[in-house]
């Protein structure tokens, strides 16, 4: 299918787009635009590890100086500009070098599927968690992290109904926020996240209101009417009801399992780990979530369920009814391993099978010699 995406949001339109043309006047030729799109992935993972190197509990920032280093936000800022104008570009660099492909149309949102989590439990790391005097609970973090995956999967649920793109809003402006919020604490140090902002509010309740605001007043009337106007306009790619809300019924079961394991879990494993926790919530969502744009680029039926949810609900399941015990922690690391590796295996065969497909290499514009 071809590829068609809607973007309308103005800070997109006037001022990034702008700085993406000349950026991308840099870049040459014979570079493969997959490897653009990868090297901002790597960028942003170098940097969640290098954070969670300094601060693995989300605790750093709650002390006063704050125990990351300086540079590091600094770094932080830089890197999430990169990573956000590489990933802006790769499109533009494909249709420059005429290689737009349904391969590279699934690295770049199969990627960005997983990117999404990654620039949010980084973030978290800023404003550090709940000590008693500031900073956010690890609760209110699922939370927040659960609405930017919907956000996300509400998109792509679109896309697969409409079979157009609409580009949120959200993320222009949420990766503004990003570099402005990393920006800001490098050079003004985490202080600033620890005095009330207006009214005895914080700057971090201001982002979660902020945040849910544009997510169920924007987003999602909006993937609701473009859904309504493909429909009355007879454009929509499935006719019954059913087979439209297919796509949602795995990614809000996970939701559910995790949020059993979060409430009922007896050694309140996300206040014990909630970097492990919501690492294993991020790469969770994005496997299925890719296996949504698989169905969406080629017009395939998800399964109703991802194979995924059956050893997770075992976990979940031996965790809240106190077979594991003291083991919870051991269980969590070991299972987030695992998923984690499946994931990228899954990714590295799906890779694979397209480049063969298609004939074409993941990271070089040269042609494949048919054998």
């Amino acid at each position: 299918s071809q590829y068609s995406a809607v973007d309308t949001n103005p800070l997109s339109v006037y001022i990034m787009q702008p700085i993406w043309n000349k950026i991308i006047k840099i870049v040459p030729l014979w570079i493969a635009p997959n490897l653009l799109t990868f090297s901002g992935f790597v960028m942003i993972l170098f940097n969640y590890f290098l954070i969670s190197f300094y601060d693995w509990d989300y605790t750093a920032s709650g002390t006063s100086p704050g125990l990351v280093p300086t540079w590091v936000w600094l770094f932080s800022a830089f890197t999430t500009f990169c990573a956000y104008a590489l990933d802006s570009i790769d499109g533009k660099h494909a249709r420059r070098t005429q290689s737009s492909s349904p391969l590279g149309e699934l690295f770049d949102h199969g990627l960005d599927s997983w990117a999404t989590s990654i620039f949010v439990l980084s973030f978290f790391s800023v404003c550090s968690r709940d000590n008693g005097k500031t900073g956010v609970s690890v609760y209110t973090m699922y939370i927040y992290l659960s609405i930017v995956l919907f956000n996300f999967m509400c998109s792509h649920w679109e896309k697969y109904n409409t079979g157009v793109l609409f580009l949120p809003w959200g993320y222009d402006i949420s990766q503004v926020v990003l570099i402005a919020a990393y920006l800001l604490t490098g050079t003004v140090g985490v202080e600033v996240w620890q005095k009330p902002l207006l009214f005895g509010y914080y700057i971090t309740d201001v982002l979660v209101i902020l945040l849910i605001g544009f997510s169920l007043f924007l987003s999602f009337p909006q993937t609701l009417y473009n859904i309504h106007r493909a429909h009355l306009k007879k454009t929509l790619k499935n006719d019954s009801l059913y087979e439209g809300l297919l796509p949602l019924v795995s990614p809000l079961l996970l939701f559910v399992l995790l949020t059993v394991w979060v409430v009922l879990s007896p050694s309140n494993i996300l206040a014990k780990q909630p970097r492990l926790f919501l690492w294993m919530v991020g790469v969770a969502f994005s496997n299925v979530i890719c296996k949504v744009i698989i169905c969406q680029m080629s017009s395939t039926r998800p399964e109703l369920f991802h194979w995924f949810l059956f050893p997770l609900a075992l976990v979940v399941y031996a965790a809240i009814s106190g077979l594991l015990g003291s083991m919870e922690e051991a269980v969590l690391g070991v299972f987030t391993a695992l998923l984690t590796a499946a994931h990228v295996h899954y990714g590295v065969c799906v890779g694979r099978q397209l480049s063969e497909h298609l004939n074409i290499y993941i990271f070089s514009l040269k042609k494949r010699v048919q054998e």
